[in-house]
């Protein structure tokens, strides 16, 4: 119940007692505790405007169901329809304003979203704030269900619309990566195993694997997504479905499904899904391989971009900002380092999770709030900085191509490719000799007898050292112990 007592607030009251309400606010008493019990994230849910909106289409489909098997009168129904839409296209979003991180398995947030909506509704009816005698936010805006069905699947469904925009932009990111391996496909350049010189490669090879292990993720990302269409709007408290009608689950399922336009799905037990939350777990894993995989490439990065004097210095990076407050001239990879630290924090959140997951007793989970906070932040994080990376690295990376040139030139890695015609002893025995003497790998093989020029040339050629034009014979070796003495 609420009355008006002045210009400035207006008084609610709850199983507790009453409060006094700013008479401005849609929010109401329910949310007034959760604020002055959870000032703990300093972060309301209305960082993610996805569960915000996820929210309101679990509010609209429900009060569309009830009408639908006339348990809410049409005046009603029609009034939180609107209100939830109101929401949905992005207004009163600042009125979500309950941490993040609270107690109770999410009921702050789900009667954070009772109230707004039904204060918005409220107003539509010509009515004042707080007239919950005609419109209740737990007897009407949240009939039929609970916080136990409502809040899992708002996050579901929150989760499924922003991984939209997460999925792009990966896509974006590897499309740039194949941009850049188309251009620099006939660049050579040394590849390295264990950080050591190993057989020549392209660098447009480089960009491409970085491409296709992006692509892989993309796939991954979306398979786990799946699961999260399985939802358990109709289980109400524990899975058993008290409080709500038969046909309801039937009814808010495709309602929701049309509102939100994902493939929505009942679960067949409503109990084992209203305590299980195997699906967040799935998903959080993908979001945590794909940050790990994106950080070993700005690893990589970083590593091929050292120097630009002493270091690898193989690739350049767009120069974003100074480096150094002491040294003049210096510019740090900013935007892989920034990469890194987003792909630690989701490996942390992927861990949270998991003991979130672990911890939930019986027939609830108690620690969704988390885990949902976890997994949107993730995949926020996870999208912007994909999109930095992209905007700010990948687009404008070029090769130090006379260096690389150089690199491959001087390198007895060469020698890898003469193998099938001059045999691995042979083969060691001349990149000894290379390195002690500092001499080109095919100089000494045409001075050995062991090939002519014209094939070494044809053998150690872009395309053959690369392995883009396959090796197709070989010509008989020549053992070790024939060879000349080296130095």
């Amino acid at each position: 119940m609420a009355e008006a007592t002045g210009p400035d607030t207006r008084t609610e009251t709850d199983s507790l007692g009453t409060l006094q309400i700013p008479s401005d606010v849609y929010w109401g008493i329910h949310t007034a505790r959760a604020l002055e019990n959870f000032d703990i994230s300093k972060r309301p849910i209305s960082v993610y405007p996805e569960l915000v909106v996820a929210l309101a289409m679990v509010k609209q489909a429900a009060a569309r169901a009830n009408r639908e098997i006339g348990v809410l009168d049409e005046t009603r129904a029609d009034l939180i329809d609107r209100a939830a839409q109101r929401v949905i296209d992005g207004e009163h979003h600042d009125q979500f304003v309950v941490g993040v991180i609270q107690g109770g398995a999410g009921t702050s947030t789900n009667m954070n979203a009772n109230e707004v909506i039904t204060n918005i509704a409220l107003e539509l009816a010509g009515r004042e704030k707080g007239d919950y005698a005609y419109l209740s936010p737990i007897d009407h805006t949240n009939r039929s269900q609970s916080t136990n069905d409502v809040y899992p699947t708002a996050i579901k469904v929150g989760i499924s619309l922003i991984h939209v925009s997460l999925l792009h932009e990966l896509d974006m990111l590897r499309r740039a990566f194949l941009a850049k391996s188309r251009e620099f496909h006939d660049v050579l350049k040394v590849g390295r195993t264990q950080l050591q010189d190993a057989v020549p490669m392209t660098l447009g090879q480089e960009f491409h694997g970085f491409a296709t292990t992006l692509g892989e993720d993309y796939a991954r990302l979306g398979e786990n997504s799946s699961l999260l269409y399985e939802i358990n709007l109709g289980a109400t408290a524990i899975g058993t479905g008290v409080t709500a009608s038969y046909g309801y689950a039937q009814a808010v399922r495709e309602h929701l499904a049309e509102i939100s336009g994902l493939p929505l799905s009942t679960a067949t037990d409503l109990v084992e899904a209203t305590s299980d939350t195997g699906a967040f777990m799935s998903f959080s894993s993908s979001l945590k391989r794909n940050a790990m995989k994106l950080s070993k490439i700005c690893n990589d990065l970083r590593l091929l971009s050292s120097g630009p004097q002493a270091g690898f210095g193989e690739i350049n990076l767009p120069p974003r900002q100074a480096g150094s407050s002491i040294m003049p001239g210096k510019v740090n990879p900013v935007i892989p380092e920034v990469v890194n630290q987003v792909a630690f924090a989701v490996a942390g959140a992927d861990m949270t999770v998991t003991m979130a997951a672990e911890a939930g007793q019986l027939q609830l989970n108690a620690f969704e709030p988390v885990i949902a906070h976890s997994i949107l932040q993730s995949i926020t994080w996870m999208r912007q900085a994909m999109h930095t990376l992209r905007v700010n690295c990948i687009d404008g990376i070029t090769a130090n191509r006379d260096r690389l040139g150089t690199m491959v030139g001087s390198s007895v890695g060469v020698v890898t490719a003469l193998t099938p015609f001059i045999g691995y002893a042979a083969a060691a025995a001349l990149a000894k000799t290379a390195l002690l003497t500092n001499r080109n790998v095919a100089d000494l093989v045409v001075e050995a007898g062991l090939m002519d020029r014209a094939e070494v040339d044809k053998q150690l050629s872009p395309a053959r050292l690369s392995g883009i034009e396959a090796i197709t014979a070989a010509i008989p070796t020549i053992p070790a112990e024939d060879l000349p003495a080296g130095p």
